[in-house]
């Protein structure tokens, strides 16, 4: 334990620039603030959350809009890093704000104007002599931001010791990049709790970085290789060791707004770090999990939390900071402990909003467990609606498995917000006629979002390029109107570009992209005449079943089902094969069957792949708790 006189120095600064979700704290710098005082008492740390600061400046509602825009954001802030760039940069700025966004209409010399003064006035609010150091975590949307702070701050505090680390830079990072980035003293490579913390100890002893000794997890100039990036993760080994985050320091500037500005967070909550489907693929090592996926580069294996650990979590969060509402910042949620956890919550007699990210495979039973637990809304790995381009996305999933899910979510009341990947390079022409053929069927369902395919850094695609028809990987050309031509040629970034099929994905795909935005406009249309019952639903009669069908552009028409047509139809509330039916059914003839099934899917009620079949109407009524907590895995 160190003692009072280990940190004479002053504090640490941890440090959050726009533009992650102002709505949430920062679970990095809360994670890493408790974890550094558990084990350091006397050290004293300070959670910068500056891209509240700047959110409640400019507006939410505008903030809101350029987080969600990955160039959008990088160009605000790379305006102020580079100035002789801004020309090139406002054509950017441009292009992705359009003319219709509130950004669009501002323009980029307005935004940045303001955003400029709100970043002078925080430094400057603030004595970083005190500090022992400045730590600065930067993922997605966060480069140019946390670049000119850090810029800023060298210039103003030169023998202030500035340390980065985040997604943005595991395994990317060479000598080049100290020789572009000088502000820079040293890199945590992945995982930041161990490296950090003992990266302050030596620091604190001699906060000269040229006599810091070799750490695992911790890059300096020195110690970068050129063109090629350095390894050495150095992370825990299970995370019981994790304190709940501390999140006193962003409630504490929320607080400080006034009335007008103040709103209920949602807090974050991870419960594992990691994914396990990626591990249990792994065969090569350039083929694990799914092919598009870099999120986990920052981790090696998966480690999951005790369910208890986890649950007292949330309860304690909750509970500080009297908020309900609660984001699982999971990339998978642990598939042995995961109903224990949601059982768990239910104990907590909490009413709770929970937001969760699952793979498509989650069964009915796990459904119902995180929706009495409170998820109100899901991230699904749903990503396509073509059995086929699954295989090649690696998703370990049909696209009867997502109709089901998607259908479940429905019948739940649970918001689906997935998403469906477009232009996969080596995706073809069948992938996308299934994919329409298929959307015919998810019409009643709430509409997936397009996503056009990036290439991520460290992803299998970009690990194994040649086996998706790539000819070249190289870092996205958007770069380039930010950081100029030699930077962009010697530094590596996550978000990367390639040469192959590009042109031709883009053709095939735009029939899809606009049947997509005519499922949103039907959707929402029928759904405000449906009086928020699902599109597709029935009602059970006993022995006769009535299937309620809204129609795009058409009247609604019922349909009724008697005897052993009921039967079979609720028997496929969960897909199933073909001689799965005719064993539950033997008295029914097959062919009659056949038939029945048939005609079923003529209509849209159900829907039918490789011999198996799914009924899609879902209940009218509500589902009986006691049922719900009688029904066992």
């Amino acid at each position: 334990m160190p003692s009072a006189s280990k940190y004479p120095t002053g504090k640490i600064a941890l440090v959050s620039t726009p533009w992650p979700l102002y709505s949430r704290p920062s679970i990095q710098l809360g994670t890493l603030k408790a974890y550094l005082q558990s084990h350091n008492p006397d050290m004293a740390v300070d959670a910068h959350h500056v891209y509240l600061k700047v959110a409640q400046a400019i507006g939410y509602r505008l903030y809101h809009e350029i987080s969600e825009r990955t160039w959008l954001a990088e160009s605000i802030y790379g305006a102020l890093l580079f100035p002789e760039r801004r020309s090139k940069i406002e054509k950017l700025f441009d292009r992705e704000a359009g003319t219709r966004s509130v950004a669009g209409r501002m323009g980029l010399n307005k935004i940045t104007t303001g955003v400029e003064k709100i970043t002078a006035g925080f430094i400057n609010s603030i004595n970083w002599d005190q500090y022992l150091l400045a730590g600065f975590s930067i993922s997605l949307c966060q480069l140019t931001s946390s670049l000119y702070f850090i810029k800023r701050l060298k210039k103003q505090y030169p023998a202030l010791t500035i340390i980065v680390g985040g997604s943005t830079f595991s395994g990317t990072i060479t000598r080049s990049f100290f020789e572009h980035f000088t502000e820079i003293d040293a890199v945590i490579n992945g995982e930041g709790e161990l490296p950090f913390s003992r990266l302050v100890d030596c620091l604190a002893q001699s906060p000269l970085i040229s006599t810091l000794p070799p750490l695992e997890g911790v890059v300096v100039a020195q110690s970068a290789v050129n063109n090629r990036p350095t390894a050495g993760f150095h992370q825990l080994k299970a995370l019981t060791s994790l304190p709940p985050p501390d999140y006193d320091d962003y409630f504490e500037m929320l607080n400080s707004f006034g009335p007008a500005n103040v709103f209920f967070p949602t807090l974050p909550v991870e419960i594992s770090r990691g994914c396990w489907w990626q591990k249990t693929t792994s065969g090569s090592g350039k083929t694990a999990g799914c092919a598009f996926c870099n999120l986990n580069l920052q981790w090696a294996g998966y480690r999951a939390k005790d369910p208890l650990q986890a649950t007292a979590e949330i309860d304690h969060l909750t509970s500080r900071h009297r908020c309900l509402s609660v984001a699982l910042v999971d990339n998978v949620l642990p598939k042995k402990t995961v109903g224990a956890f949601f059982e768990n919550l239910v104990g907590l007699k909490k009413d709770l909003r929970l937001f969760a990210e699952i793979r498509a495979t989650t069964s009915w039973t796990e459904l119902m467990r995180m929706h009495r637990a409170g998820v109100q809304e899901l991230q699904i790995g749903i990503e396509a609606l073509s059995s086929p381009l699954l295989k090649k996305l690696h998703k370990g999933t049909t696209a009867i498995a997502n109709l089901e899910i998607m259908k479940n979510c429905e019948a739940l009341g649970i918001v689906n917000l997935s998403n469906l990947i477009l232009q996969f390079p080596g995706s073809d022409e069948n992938d996308v006629a299934q994919t329409l053929d298929n959307l015919e069927f998810a019409l009643p369902f709430r509409p997936l979002r397009t996503v056009v395919f990036w290439l991520g850094m460290g992803s299998p695609v970009w690990q194994n390029p040649a086996g998706y028809g790539i000819t070249a990987v190289y870092n996205h050309p958007n770069w380039k109107y930010l950081f100029g031509r030699p930077t962009v040629q010697a530094v590596r970034f996550m978000i990367q570009a390639y040469r192959g099929d590009r042109g031709h994905q883009q053709k095939i795909w735009r029939p899809v992209k606009e049947k997509v935005r005519q499922w949103h406009k039907s959707y929402d249309q029928m759904s405000r005449t449906c009086r928020h019952l699902p599109l597709l639903s029935f009602r059970d009669g006993r022995d006769f079943l009535i299937i309620h069908q809204q129609r795009p552009g058409a009247d609604p028409i019922n349909h009724r089902l008697v005897g052993t047509s009921r039967e079979i139809y609720l028997f496929c509330r969960q897909h199933r094969a073909l001689k799965r039916v005719r064993q539950q059914f033997p008295a029914f003839p097959e062919d009659k069957i056949v038939a029945f099934l048939t005609m079923m899917v003529d209509k849209k009620l159900m829907f039918e792949e490789n011999g198996r079949c799914l009924s899609l109407a879902v209940p009218v009524k509500h589902i009986d708790r006691k049922k719900i907590e009688r029904s066992k895995p």
